[in-house]
């Protein structure tokens, strides 16, 4: 168990329906399997993160497929370079679970033993993430005050989640491995021609964060073609343009039947520098 207390950040461990620390503080188990580790001053809302509703709508979406390229290049990159004794994975901001469950998948496929770990600030996320992959842990947790242990983790992964690199410094081992997803240039852009009057490429960055060492940046990319007009609006629900687009952009895509548009996910992968 790598979890540890919010409130005095000693390690807990896991009961039947609890975890507890040495200190006596105590965390009780969902019934669906997660714990709930946000401290009520970290919420910056009676119910941060996304909504059930968003949850819904990206759980759909992803279960459609059209994302599994970047599903299965992630799952590479993590397999590439784990230890071969016991690794730890901790998925940063794991959402409804599907990059989670696809990598317990493909590590067990490929034989290797890991355990994984993740969490959201979305407490239905993290419901919906461990009704769908018991095998691991999930907390209610933010990237901010990331409730896990220093130097506990072999392999960081982070898709679409807020970067705080020196939370994630702190919980990888030495040489232990941040693998980042970012947007691409071109991510959604047939989507952004029907929102936006000038749609706009994403910014590409070449970003450096203390304490690591850049490897590589691995582009994956391809067109998809959508006919149904619920998965284009749960494709749009999933996605900060829902927050941000114009009332009149919004009628457009609703008139939608069909949707074609560039996806691109670029993966940035960091190394722990050695001290």
């Amino acid at each position: 168990m790598i979890f540890t207390c919010p409130v005095c950040r000693q390690l807990l461990s896991r009961q039947e329906k609890i975890y507890t620390c040495p200190s006596g503080h105590s965390y009780d188990i969902a019934s669906e399997g997660y714990v709930h580790l946000l401290p009520p001053n970290h919420m910056h809302s009676k119910i941060p993160g996304d909504s059930k509703q968003m949850v819904a709508s990206r759980r759909a979406f992803l279960e459609t497929g059209l994302y599994r390229l970047f599903s299965d290049r992630l799952n590479e990159l993590v397999r590439e370079d784990l230890p071969k004794t016991d690794p730890v994975v901790l998925d940063a901001g794991c959402g409804e679970g599907y990059y989670t469950a696809r990598l317990a998948e493909s590590l067990d496929q490929n034989g290797i033993s890991a355990e994984l770990y993740g969490f959201d600030i979305s407490k239905f996320a993290v419901k919906a993430a461990s009704k769908r992959l018991k095998s691991a842990a999930f907390a209610v947790a933010s990237c901010f005050a990331v409730p896990v242990a220093d130097a506990s983790t072999d392999c960081v992964i982070n898709v679409f989640a807020p970067i705080v690199e020196s939370e994630f410094l702190r919980v990888l081992k030495p040489s232990g491995r941040l693998i980042l997803a970012v947007p691409g240039p071109r991510h959604l852009f047939g989507l952004k021609q029907i929102l936006y009057e000038a749609p706009y490429e994403n910014e590409y960055r070449e970003t450096e964060y203390a304490g690591f060492t850049f490897e590589k940046r691995v582009p994956v990319k391809d067109t998809i073609h959508i006919e149904d007009p619920q998965t284009i609006q749960n494709l749009f629900a999933m996605t900060p343009y829902y927050w941000k687009t114009p009332v009149e952009g919004s009628r457009r895509l609703s008139e939608t039947a069909v949707l074609d548009t560039e996806i691109e996910f670029d993966f940035l992968v960091y190394r722990k520098t050695e001290e």
